[in-house]
C-alpha cells in the first residue's frame, strides 16, 4: 500500500516528514488555540477508541453496514479529528451544512441511519432535538462546545485504556484505498437531498492531482486560513492539501472577522469563492465612494490603475 492511499494517512505523512506545532489553530476565548501534529494524533487516536467503545462498527465495509455519523459545525479543529478519527476505524462521516432545515435533516438522518451526531452551538442542538422522536436510528448527540444541555465530545477520550488504543489501530490497518471514507449530501435544491459515497481513492487523488496541477509544495511554517465551510468538499479537500503539505491550518472566526484574521495570522494561502471576492471589492469601493476632494480622486486613479494591469 503507498504511503498515502487513504484519506488519513496525509495525518501521518506530516508527522513523518515535518510534524508541525500548530497542525490546527482557533481562537478560544479570544486568544489562538494550537493544536500539534503529535496532539491531534493523539487525540484522533483516543477519539476512534471512544467511538469503538460506542459500538459503532467499521468492519465490514458494506455501505449500508457500516455506521455513520452526522456533523453539524462551523469550522474548528475538532472538526478534522472527528474526521479523521472516523475515518480509520470505517465509520462513515455525514457533514450536513449548519443552516439545514429541519425537513432536510429529518430525511437525511433517516437516510443514512445516522447513530449519533456531532453539533455545535444552541441553535443547531435545539433543530436536531426537535427531529429526535422522528429519527429512530438516532443514539445521542454530542457537542463540541461546554455547557450544552447533551454531552460534551470530549467524554468520549476519558478512559480509554491502551487496548483500546491498540483496538483502533488494528481497524486502521485493515481500511482499503477502495473502502468508502465519507457521504456527502447534496443541498437539495432539486428535490430530497441525495448522498454521494466517496472512497478514500477517490479523495486521495483529488489531493494528489491538485497537488500536481498547482504550484503546491511543502512549506513548512507556513499558514492558511479557512473560512468556508468544511462540510463542503472544496474546503475538505483543501484542508488536506494543507495537510500533506505541512501548511499551518487557521480557522476564521466567522465571515465577518476574516480580514481582522487575515491581518492577525498573516496566512500565505486560503480557497474562496468569487461570490466572497465580489462583496469584498463592493465594500472596498462604497468605501472609496464615500471620499471627497483629492483622497477621492487618488482612489479612483488607483483603481484604474489596477484594471489596467
Amino acid at each position: 500500500m503507498n504511503e498515502q492511499s487513504r484519506f488519513f494517512d496525509f495525518l501521518y505523512f506530516q508527522q513523518k516528514h515535518f510534524p508541525q506545532s500548530d497542525m490546527l489553530s482557533a481562537k478560544e476565548n479570544g486568544r489562538w488555540t494550537s493544536y500539534s501534529t503529535q496532539t491531534v494524533i493523539d487525540s484522533v487516536n483516543q477519539l476512534s477508541a471512544g467511538l469503538l467503545k460506542l459500538g459503532l462498527s467499521g468492519n465490514n465495509m458494506n455501505v449500508e453496514q457500516q455506521d455513520k455519523i452526522a456533523i453539524i459545525s462551523k469550522n474548528r479543529p475538532e472538526w478534522l479529528m472527528l474526521d479523521l478519527a472516523c475515518q480509520q476505524i470505517g465509520v462513515l462521516l455525514c457533514p450536513i451544512y449548519p443552516t439545514t432545515g429541519v425537513r432536510e435533516l429529518e430525511f437525511i438522518f433517516n437516510d443514512a441511519e445516522i447513530k449519533y451526531v456531532f453539533i455545535s452551538g444552541n441553535e443547531i442542538l435545539e433543530r436536531v432535538n426537535s427531529i429526535k422522536d422522528k429519527t429512530p436510528a438516532l443514539i445521542n448527540i454530542f457537542s463540541f462546545d461546554e455547557n450544552l444541555e447533551c454531552i460534551f465530545w470530549k467524554n468520549l477520550l476519558q478512559e480509554i485504556s491502551s487496548e483500546n488504543i491498540a483496538e483502533a489501530e488494528k481497524l486502521r490497518n485493515t481500511i482499503q484505498p477502495h473502502h468508502c471514507a465519507t457521504i456527502i449530501y447534496t443541498s437539495g435544491t432539486t428535490g430530497y437531498p441525495k448522498g454521494v459515497m466517496l472512497s478514500h481513492s477517490n479523495l486521495v487523488t483529488n489531493v494528489i492531482n491538485a497537488v500536481a496541477t498547482f504550484p503546491f509544495s511543502p512549506m513548512p511554517k507556513a499558514k492558511a486560513l479557512s473560512f468556508l465551510p468544511l462540510n463542503h468538499i472544496f474546503e475538505r479537500i483543501a484542508s488536506y492539501i494543507y495537510i500533506y503539505n505541512g501548511i499551518s491550518i487557521y480557522y476564521a472566526e466567522s465571515m465577518e472577522s476574516i480580514g481582522e484574521n487575515l491581518k492577525e495570522i498573516k496566512p500565505v494561502i486560503f480557497t474562496t469563492v468569487p461570490r466572497l471576492l465580489e462583496k469584498v471589492f463592493e465594500k472596498i469601493m462604497d468605501k472609496g465612494a464615500e471620499l471627497k476632494g483629492i483622497k477621492r480622486k487618488l482612489f479612483f486613479w488607483a483603481v484604474s490603475l489596477g484594471e489596467r494591469y
